[in-house]
């Protein structure tokens, strides 16, 4: 188990996010990415939840933001060093992003996600 402070976690989250191509960033839409320390349920490493840009029509406006938790204390405890913990939290939150753009788990695992 890596201990990563919550500030050093959320600056990894932010350099995570910092990588996403600005192509895809700017199609992002009404999204919000917070760091949580546990999970809703175990194995969880992150969880979006929302109405994927996919699913959205002329009827989506005035809605809450999507949301994008990614859990420190999971990521912490599968990881052994900060570098372990930077690659889990880059593949965690490219995966959640992915769900926003409407990609689902199955189709995650088939690009080797």
């Amino acid at each position: 188990m890596m201990e990563v402070s919550r500030e050093r976690f959320e600056e990894l989250v932010s350099e995570a996010l910092d990588t996403i191509p600005a192509e895809l960033t700017r199609l992002m839409d009404n999204v919000v990415v917070v760091v949580v320390d546990d999970p809703p349920e175990p194995g969880l490493l992150g969880l979006y939840t929302g109405i994927p840009l996919t699913e959205r029509g002329d009827w989506y406006a005035g809605v809450l933001p999507d949301r994008i938790e990614i859990y420190r204390n999971p990521i912490c405890e599968i990881c052994e060093t900060e570098d372990d913990v930077v690659e889990e939290v880059q593949i965690t939150v490219v995966h959640e992003i992915a769900h926003h753009f409407g990609i689902d788990d199955h189709r995650l695992h088939e690009l080797g996600w």
